[in-house]
């Protein structure tokens, strides 16, 4: 499936095979995530480099590629990286100006061949099939950044419950934290989703929450709610704003931002960050909750994930039964 152009949708091609080259990996993809950030590129809110085969969640077979990696890898958002500036010799590689990111700079995994640099690709947990795989390294990777950011709060608040946050709400109630859930107004569906998975509180993104929150993370593309958040943090609280791409952010009052609270993005990861989560997933153990299309309904989940049509994550099922 592939993107020509913004604003139009994906087109059904068949492509040349891909081969990989030196330090590739060759995979057959089993499986891929649909993110938001897919529905951004398609919008033309962010550039890509057009023609391109989005997604970057992409549970692959190894059909050619280093032993190490098993038989099957994950492959991220992070790409590549020059591993010469000073945001990658000082640990910060996902702040590297000339990185580049799998399904937006380098075909990606809404095919059912992809290639990769192997430096990139991780090893899955073998205890998931490669639709609850998928989730995991976006979703469940950028979430574990941002609650990482937020500090050691007691008190979490949670604006948006997608792919992300239904599964940082597992993290964070592991780590014995209080999870907050706002969902878009009216939603009951999805708040009783988020106090099925460790929310002891949810309601509308609107809503002030019960207590005071020591920390939230924003999910929803939604700049509106930044000065909401700030509303519900308490005074030396953090807001992350943990997408990609957001709205623009309403004038702020500076009461709102007294009293040492922190407002801070999250961009992109690291290795490390991939490393790192996809060792503690299994030990909590994070559960994720998708629902599977064909390849060739691509431009469909991305459409109900436009629209909120499905809890958790939407996964492109391509070399693998779905399960």
């Amino acid at each position: 499936m592939v993107l020509t152009r913004p604003k139009l949708p994906l087109e059904l091609r068949e492509v040349a095979d891909p081969r990989p080259a030196t330090g590739q990996v060759l995979l057959r993809v089993l499986a891929c995530g649909v993110c938001r950030t897919d529905l951004h590129l398609a919008d033309g809110e962010l550039t890509a480099s057009l023609p391109v085969i989005p997604g970057h969640q992409i549970v692959g077979e190894v059909l050619e590629g280093p032993p190490e990696l098993g038989a099957r890898a994950g492959v991220p958002w992070l790409a590549w990286t020059c591993g010469e500036c000073r945001f990658c010799t000082s640990g910060r590689e996902n702040l590297c100006p000339r990185a580049r990111f799998t399904g937006r700079d380098i075909d990606g995994g809404f095919a059912e061949l992809a290639v990769a640099d192997a430096r990139y690709c991780f090893p899955l947990p073998e205890r998931y099939p490669a639709a609850q795989a998928a989730p995991l390294l976006c979703a469940g990777l950028i979430g574990a950044r941002a609650l990482r950011l937020t500090g050691d709060p007691e008190r979490l608040g949670l604006y948006g419950f997608g792919a992300s946050a239904h599964i940082v709400s597992q993290v964070a109630a592991a780590q014995g934290r209080r999870v907050f859930a706002f969902t878009r107004p009216g939603d009951a569906d999805g708040q009783r989703f988020a106090r099925g998975l460790g929310a002891e509180w949810a309601g509308d993104s609107g809503e002030t929450p019960p207590e005071e929150l020591d920390a939230a993370i924003i999910f929803a593309p939604v700049g509106e709610l930044v000065p909401i958040a700030l509303r519900a943090v308490a005074p030396g609280g953090t807001v992350v704003c943990a997408g990609i791409h957001m709205s623009d952010i309403p004038p702020l009052r500076y009461a709102d931002l007294w009293q040492e609270r922190t407002l801070r993005s999250v961009a992109n990861l690291t290795r490390q960050d991939g490393r790192d989560f996809l060792a503690m997933a299994p030990r909590v153990p994070v559960r994720t909750e998708v629902t599977t299309y064909s390849l060739e309904k691509a431009n469909r989940a991305l459409e109900d994930l436009r629209a909120g049509r499905f809890r958790g994550a939407g996964v492109l099922m391509i070399g693998a039964a779905p399960g």
